[in-house]
């Protein structure tokens, strides 16, 4: 297959996935190397990566070519530096061996220490491919695993330059491969983490299964924002516009429905339709940039049109742009909808931000929580008390409260998805480095007495 260039809609560059044999022996190059990269100075070599990758500009024109945004890529770039410096700072105080303690049987003590996978593998999508592509890399080469990371075949061209930049010492591999080639890592490392669609996600469970390897998925979302009476509308309008459309709504904590009490509802519109129809778009000079997977238009336009047919007002935007050859959605806004539509079911994963009037909070709770997705949320009221208490009834793994997204900047909350949004340990947190540790006691007796429970050979 071919690369397609999201801004100029060619298909300009031919896809070239490693082959199986050689995938076989990068794989056992990098268990080859474990041993003595769980005894490196893994802090100094991760610091030296993170140095090399915060300002290097190949890296940058790679990513902006594999997904048409500038100033998001920037930020996405920066966020994976920050990500880098956490874990060099966090991982030996979370990898320090647990301390000596009793046990319950007198005369008897537990100890402890953490060995780490030997070969940790990932299989990253397309939306954010930088980030995702090492937000659970970094934890698992600072935990002491080496890494094979297998990128989407959707934005392969950020691999090259970044692999530039790895540091001879650091056991990290990013192979450019299409589904074969993330099927078959699966059968070569020993543990496996994949971000992308709940159809794959079954997939990569059921052939871990039958590898014996624990994995964990990181899946879709279909995010709801929940805005109470008393809540500051313009802050709630500004926040979910974000939350809806960064990235032009490209990422799986994107808010993708809204539920808005009636006596505020049209206050709230108003200003949320204001806003988002002065957000233009990247070919522009604006924030929204095109729309990156082939196909994914498609999508986007099915779900309006069905909500159009069903009943829904369309606000703003509401239809499929070309440009230079790139597909593009401005921010859509819509109204007049219900759980009858694909747009409020369905993962759209696009810039739409439907608008549904509810009774109160027990009525938006319900609606929230009615949806296999659980991912994240976020929640809008007078005050924090207010947001807690519906935030605590929301099936959901993190909410924002009165903000939106910020799981896409704020890492250091533990939280797991719920239903069919993932399945495992927190990818956020210092827990999310334990994914890639196996724990092991050592339990020690120092009585010199016989143990009762031994079997008695003596008369």
């Amino acid at each position: 297959m071919n690369v397609r260039n999201p801004i100029t809609g060619q298909s300009d560059r031919p896809l070239a996935p490693i082959p199986p044999d050689r995938l076989a022996a990068v794989a056992a190059g990098l268990r080859e190397r474990a041993p003595a990269w769980q005894h490196a100075d893994r802090g100094a070599v991760l610091a030296r990566f993170g140095a090399a990758l915060a300002d290097d500009d190949a890296l940058l024109s790679a990513l902006v070519a594999d997904t048409g945004r500038v100033g998001e890529s920037l930020l996405e770039r920066r966020l994976v530096a920050g990500l880098i410096d956490r874990w060099v700072r966090q991982a030996p105080a979370l990898l320090a061996p647990p301390a000596e303690r009793p046990a319950s049987l007198p005369g008897v003590s537990v100890a402890g220490d953490v060995v780490p996978y030997e070969l940790a593998g990932m299989i990253t999508p397309w939306n954010l491919p930088l980030l995702l592509g090492l937000i659970d890399a970094v934890p698992a080469l600072a935990a002491g695993c080496t890494v094979l990371v297998k990128p989407s075949e959707v934005t392969p061209r950020f691999i090259e330059p970044l692999m530039r930049l790895v540091p001879g010492d650091l056991p990290l591999r990013v192979v450019e491969g299409d589904g074969a080639t993330g099927a078959a890592l699966v059968d070569l490392v020993d543990t496996v983490v994949f971000t992308g669609s709940v159809t794959t996600g079954r997939q990569v469970a059921q052939a871990a299964a039958r590898a014996f390897v624990p994995a964990f998925l990181e899946l879709g979302g279909k995010d709801p924002a929940i805005v109470l009476a008393g809540a500051d509308l313009g802050r709630a309008a500004s926040a979910i516009l974000w939350g809806g459309t960064a990235n032009a709504g490209q990422s799986c904590q994107s808010i993708e429905r809204v539920y808005v009490a009636r006596e505020v509802h049209d206050e709230f519109l108003d200003r949320l339709v204001a806003e988002a129809g002065q957000v233009g778009l990247t070919c522009e000079g604006g924030p929204i940039g095109p729309i990156i997977k082939p196909g994914q238009e498609d999508l986007i336009a099915a779900h309006v049109a069905d909500a159009v047919a069903k009943g829904a007002t369309v606000h703003t935007g509401g239809r499929i742009e070309r440009h230079g050859g790139g597909h593009w959605c401005r921010p859509t806004v819509l109204s007049g909808v219900d759980h009858g539509m694909l747009i409020m079911t369905e993962e759209t994963f696009g810039p739409v931000l439907p608008v549904m009037a509810v009774s109160g909070p027990d009525e938006a709770v319900a609606l929230a929580n009615d949806s296999v997705y659980g991912l994240s949320a976020a929640v809008f009221a007078a005050g924090e008390e207010q947001a807690r208490a519906v935030a605590a009834r929301l099936q959901a793994g993190a909410v924002s409260i009165n903000d939106a997204g910020l799981t896409a900047l704020v890492h250091e909350g533990e939280k797991n998805s719920f239903r069919l949004s993932g399945l495992g340990g927190s990818r956020m947190g210092p827990a999310s480095i334990g994914r890639f540790l196996r724990r092991r006691a050592f339990l020690v007796n120092r009585s010199d007495a016989a143990d009762p429970w031994w079997h008695s050979t003596k008369e």
